[in-house]
């Protein structure tokens, strides 16, 4: 299968392209710095050179907090961008993935988000990821919007390498304690998310490991595991005072797709030892 990479520098797009390699597709990736997603005219052209089958889109803009001062920046990556993506792939025949996260709800919620529940961001990089769901549904090719979150793994610098890098260094940790989502491990979802693919699986997906756990139990699970013997402090998000609010509860149903892919995800904290004791 010959698969187009946005945002192959990521940390889920390299995990993918990794992933992708070592099954024997035909995998182009495109980083940051090799194809810019908001040129309309270059992304048209590398995805009618490239003529992939399938077009899996890791491009986005996700620093959160940063996003609240450049909205313009924000939109104009994660839904302008993502609409010439998915128009480029539409013109070429090809499947459009589309990575999407987790804070397209707004965590009011007491159970797991099922995909069919109505999103709600709270924040403008949820509003903008939203807004690239939209514009994949309208492309008029065939799609997949696969919504995941609180991604680590290898590849690029995540919360659990924040939380070791500090520690190591001795410095003060205090971590929020009123947030629950699914920690996922890219090392996890990469290999579900080509299994999904190759199962032609279309539509709204969630994709995460299992379980859920608030951040600052997320740190103390990933210092204990890394053999790191240092206090974390708890602190509410409203103490912590980030630019922008994060949904309270954000703890995704991976159920459909596990029906898919005919197995259940691992769960958050056995993937974590996985990464950890290969680290």
């Amino acid at each position: 299968m010959k698969i187009l990479v946005t945002g192959a520098g990521g940390l889920l797009g390299s995990a993918v392209v990794s992933e992708g390699g070592r099954r024997g597709h035909d995998m182009h990736p495109f980083q940051r710095q090799t194809l810019d997603v908001t040129d309309k005219v270059a992304v048209s052209a590398a995805v009618a050179e490239c003529a992939p089958g399938t077009v899996i889109h890791c491009a986005a803009y996700t620093n959160v907090d940063l996003a609240e001062s450049e909205r313009d920046v924000a939109v104009a990556v994660n839904r302008d961008g993502t609409e010439n993506v998915a128009r480029a792939a539409a013109s070429a025949g090809a499947l459009m993935v589309y990575i999407s996260t987790d804070f397209v709800f707004d965590g009011r919620s007491e159970r797991p988000y099922t995909p069919d529940d109505p999103p709600n961001p709270i924040n403008h990089y949820g509003r903008s990821k939203l807004a690239g769901e939209e514009v994949v549904r309208q492309a008029g090719g065939a799609w997949t919007i696969v919504r995941g979150g609180w991604f680590y793994g290898e590849g690029g610098r995540d919360f659990v390498d924040v939380i070791l890098e500090r520690a190591r260094a001795g410095r003060p940790l205090r971590v929020v304690d009123d947030q629950v989502g699914v920690p996922s491990w890219t090392g996890s979802v990469a290999p579900a998310l080509l299994d999904l693919i190759e199962k032609s699986a279309t539509g709204v997906l969630h994709l995460c490991d299992r379980g859920e756990v608030t951040r600052v139990d997320w740190a103390r699970a990933a210092l204990t595991l890394a053999g790191v013997d240092l206090e974390v402090e708890p602190v509410s998000s409203e103490a912590f005072a980030a630019p922008a609010e994060r949904p309270a509860y954000s703890v995704l149903n991976g159920e459909a797709a596990e029906a898919i892919l005919g197995r259940a995800m691992a769960e958050w904290s056995e993937s974590l030892r996985t990464y950890l004791e290969a680290a």
